[in-house]
């Protein structure tokens, strides 16, 4: 077994390097949102140099407004989940602080 990458044909320059499987690093596949880089039958197998350019195009990628605005929505959406159910745990809380010196209070009497 071999520690070394895989040399070949870089499918973007075509010259013989080690290559890299290139696979997108975003969280649009969660939102269901079909990218340039998602859309692709075969992810490329690149060099580094290429792979290196290809990160840097899709990091540098405006999107497209509509999914951006999306994404942004799921986002909020998510983080305001998040607060209502720690705003119910904290009542919750509260609620069974009060039950139980109630219950407390009156055993004592």
């Amino acid at each position: 077994m071999t520690d070394h990458p895989l040399e070949a044909r870089c499918d973007h320059c075509k010259q013989l390097r080690p290559l890299f499987l290139y696979e997108p690093d975003h969280d649009f596949h969660l939102t269901g949102i079909t990218c340039e880089w998602c859309a692709r039958d075969k992810q490329p197998l690149l060099c580094t140099r290429c792979w290196s350019a290809e990160k840097q195009r899709e990091e540098n990628d405006p999107g497209d407004p509509t999914d951006n605005a999306m994404a942004e929505f799921f986002v909020r959406a998510c983080n305001n989940n998040a607060r209502i159910i720690a705003r119910q745990e904290a009542d919750k809380a509260t609620c069974d602080g009060i039950a139980a010196a109630t219950q407390q209070a009156e055993a004592d009497q």
